[in-house]
C-alpha cells in the first residue's frame, strides 16, 4: 500500500488527461487551486499547443503519446506501459483520471504500479452509451466488465456529473458509496458575467464539437426550417470537427453547410464571452451529457437555453424557467423551440435572469473546486489532520514555509 504522506511533506496529486486544450479548458482552475492547497501536482496529456500554459501555472508536465480514437493493440499496449512507467517513476500519492480511455487505462496502471488512490472522473457516458452503432454496441459490456473489475479496490472514488449517470452506475459497477456527484468543472463567474441582450436580428449559437450525438444535424435542420418559413434570425456553429472522435462531422460536410448559408460557421473560438455576448439564444440539442460547460457558460452570461431532455442538459436547463428542453433527435421539436425564443423578447430576458441564478447558485468554479478538494483529503485523511493540528499549534504547512 502507498504510504500516507507525512505533514511535512507535499501530497502528489497526477492527473491523467487525453489532450492539452482539454486540461487547460476543464481542469486547469482545480489545478491550480490543488497547489494553493498544500499539492504538488503532475499533468500527463498528449501535449499540442498548450504547454506553456501548464508549466507557467506551476505544473509539472509530462507527455504521452495517447490517441483517444486509436484500436491499435500494439499502439494501446504501448500507451498502457507508458502509463505504468510514469506511475512507477512518480509515484503519486492520488491520481485523476478524466475521461473514459484515462480512466480504464489508468486505472489498470494503479492496479500495476502502486497508486492505491484513485479518482475517475467520468464526463458524461459520452459516444460509447449514447450511439446506436454496432462498434459501440458490442464495446459496451466490454467497457462495463472493466468497469466493475477495476472500481473495486477501496481507495477508489468515480466522480459523475449528474444524478442520472450516477443512477446507472451504482445499478451496474460500483456501489453508491464510492460515487460522487461533482456538478461538471463549474464557471469563472467573474469571467462569464451577466450581459445585456443586443439589438438587432436574432442569433442562435450552438457551441460545440461538432459531433453527430452533440445534436449538430438536428440544429442545422431546425435552422433550414426556420430560414424556409422566413424567421429572420442567424444560426451559427461555433467549434470545430474532432477528428479524434468517431461521431466527428466531417469538414466537407461543414463547407457544404457555409455554402448553402443555412448556418455561420465560426470555428473554435477562445473568447467564448464575446460569443455569448452576441448572442440571444444559446442551443445545445446534444443527445447525452455529463453537465455540459458550454450551457453552464451561457447560462452565467444569462443567455435562455433550449437543449435536450436528456441527462446532463436537464440539470442545467429546468424547462419553461431558464430554457426549453426538446427531445433528443427531433429537429421539428427544436425548430418550434428555437421559433418561440426568436419570437419572444419578453420570454428571454425572463430565461436569461433564471440562467444567471442559477448558475450562481449551483455551477460556480468556488463550489466545484471546494468539492473535488474535499474528495482529495478524504482520500488523505491522515496528512491533513496532521496539516490541520500543525496549524492549531502555530506551524506552518509546506506552501507557507519562508524562502531560505
Amino acid at each position: 500500500m502507498t504510504a500516507q504522506p507525512t505533514a511535512t511533506t507535499r501530497p502528489h496529486l497526477l492527473f491523467l488527461v487525453t489532450e492539452d486544450w482539454y486540461f487547460c479548458s476543464h481542469r486547469l482552475p482545480l489545478a491550480r487551486a490543488a497547489l494553493n492547497a498544500g499539492f504538488k501536482v503532475t499533468v500527463v496529456t498528449r501535449v499540442r499547443r498548450h504547454a506553456a500554459q501548464i508549466r507557467e501555472a506551476g505544473l509539472e508536465l509530462i507527455a504521452l503519446s495517447m490517441s483517444r480514437r486509436s484500436a491499435n493493440p500494439l499502439r494501446e499496449l504501448a500507451t498502457l506501459r507508458e502509463i505504468i512507467s510514469i506511475y512507477r517513476s512518480t509515484r503519486p500519492d492520488i491520481v485523476h483520471h478524466v475521461a473514459l480511455k484515462p480512466v480504464l487505462y489508468g486505472s489498470v496502471a494503479a492496479r500495476l504500479a502502486g497508486p492505491t488512490r484513485v479518482v475517475n472522473a467520468l464526463a458524461g457516458l459520452g459516444y460509447l452509451f449514447s450511439s446506436t452503432d454496432k462498434r459501440a454496441r458490442l464495446l459496451r459490456p466490454v467497457i462495463e466488465t472493466g468497469f466493475r473489475l477495476l472500481f473495486r479496490s477501496p481507495g477508489t472514488r468515480v466522480i459523475v456529473q449528474n444524478p442520472d449517470d450516477q443512477a446507472w452506475i451504482t445499478g451496474r459497477i460500483v456501489e453508491r458509496s464510492r460515487t460522487v456527484v461533482i456538478r461538471g468543472s463549474g464557471v469563472d463567474l467573474s469571467r462569464f458575467p451577466p450581459m445585456t441582450e443586443p439589438d438587432g436580428a436574432s442569433l442562435v449559437v450552438m457551441p460545440a464539437r461538432l459531433l453527430r450525438d452533440k445534436g449538430v444535424m438536428e440544429f442545422v435542420d431546425a435552422a433550414r426550417m426556420l430560414r424556409a418559413d422566413g424567421i429572420a434570425a442567424r444560426f451559427a456553429l461555433v467549434g470545430d470537427p474532432d477528428p479524434e472522435n468517431l461521431a466527428a462531422i466531417p469538414h466537407t460536410q461543414v463547407e457544404a453547410w457555409r455554402r448553402e448559408g443555412v448556418v455561420e460557421c465560426w470555428g473554435w473560438r477562445e473568447d467564448m464571452p464575446e460569443v455569448f455576448r452576441q448572442a440571444h439564444v444559446v442551443c445545445l440539442p446534444s443527445y447525452r451529457e455529463g453537465l455540459p460547460k458550454a450551457l453552464i457558460e451561457a447560462a452565467a452570461t444569462g443567455r435562455a437555453l433550449v437543449t435536450c431532455d436528456v441527462p446532463g442538459c436537464r440539470e442545467v436547463v429546468r424547462d419553461g424557467d431558464n430554457g426549453l428542453l426538446v427531445p433528443p433527435r427531433n429537429s421539428d421539436a427544436l425548430a418550434r423551440a428555437l421559433r418561440t425564443l426568436i419570437g419572444d423578447r419578453d420570454l428571454r430576458r425572463s430565461m436569461a435572469r433564471r440562467s444567471r441564478e442559477r448558475a450562481v447558485a449551483e455551477f460556480s468554479l468556488d463550489r466545484v473546486t471546494a468539492d473535488t478538494l474535499a474528495l482529495y483529503r478524504s482520500l488523505l485523511p491522515t496528512f491533513f489532520s496532521h496539516r490541520a493540528a500543525g496549524r492549531r499549534t502555530g506551524e506552518r504547512a509546506p506552501e507557507e514555509q519562508p524562502a531560505r
